[in-house]
């Protein structure tokens, strides 16, 4: 008896109610060889048939009798919970996760959920900084704000904008290179970020030569601010760091998107579907500082 089961019990109940093997596979959506399995199964840790065969159906037996009261304030029990849960997720409370890479952690994402904490007293937001993709089929996050070219994972979501990607530099730097524009970079170096540099063929400055390595966009940004070079950063997070300006006379290129996912069983939960819809339309609301 210690190993008895609610599965077991729901197809009890519903093979019960049904009065036959081939009609409870019916209303139950599964196959009549799995009923019968469940059934035997379920007799065999009771030590006791729970049903009488015939050519007219089923019926109780006495032990299936008692298991049938026992059974039935099971599947109570069971609704109880299931309906507590489902107040619990349409009540815009409790903890939402959500996975966002550092540097749009920093002065971009924390001014947002700011506002929302004041408008959703009852939601707390934790936030996972990381650069790393959280697996959302893997619970590591309910949410996660991603840059990405494309999105592939088995999730739901919206692809909110692309991202404007341009120059960055110090006035200091940008007055040690004042033709930096009309020679193409000759003479100023990048900021390195990737394992290969191709991607310094496809700016406006394909001369300039690609130095050092700093993998993470704020590293980048403060590279640049401490006259190291140039970097290539989305538009929105060089223009937050008073200390670089953009590249005069180049224009902003279209990077990757910026993407707000979530699992699909996390959409119908209040609070997920609050942070959510408020993110997406705070974001969208802006596009132009994140477009231009």
């Amino acid at each position: 008896m210690s190993n008895l089961d609610w599965d077991m019990v729901r197809v009890f109940l519903g093979t019960h109610r049904a009065g036959s093997f081939r009609q409870a596979a019916e209303k139950l959506a599964c196959g009549h060889a799995t009923i019968r399995r469940s059934v035997l199964a379920l007799e065999a840790e009771l030590g006791a048939q729970v049903f009488n065969r015939s050519q007219n159906g089923l019926t109780l037996t006495q032990a299936g009798e008692t298991l049938l009261a026992l059974a039935l304030n099971m599947e109570h029990q069971a609704n109880r919970i299931s309906r507590q849960l489902r107040d619990i997720d349409a009540r815009p409370a409790g903890t939402v996760r959500i996975s966002v890479s550092p540097a749009l952690a920093h002065g971009f994402l924390t001014p947002m959920i700011a506002e929302f904490s004041i408008q959703y007293p009852q939601i707390n937001v934790s936030v996972i900084a990381t650069n790393k993709v959280s697996d959302l089929n893997k619970n590591e996050a309910d949410v996660s704000l991603r840059v990405a070219n494309h999105v592939e994972d088995d999730v739901v979501g919206r692809r909110l904008l692309k991202l404007a990607i341009g120059p960055f530099a110090s006035p200091k730097y940008l007055e040690q290179h004042p033709d930096i524009v009309e020679k193409q970079g000759e003479g100023a170096e990048w900021i390195g970020w990737g394992r290969t540099n191709n991607w310094i063929n496809e700016t406006a400055l394909p001369k300039a030569k690609a130095r050092h390595r700093l993998p993470e966009v704020l590293m980048q940004i403060e590279g640049a601010a401490n006259h190291m070079g140039l970097a290539s950063v989305p538009c929105f997070l060089g223009d937050l760091d008073p200390r670089v300006v953009r590249v005069p006379g180049i224009e902003p290129s279209g990077g990757r998107s910026l993407w707000l996912l979530m699992h699909d069983e996390r959409r119908k939960t209040a609070r997920v579907r609050a942070l959510v819809d408020f993110l997406s339309d705070k974001i969208l609301a802006n596009r132009a500082k994140f477009t231009q």
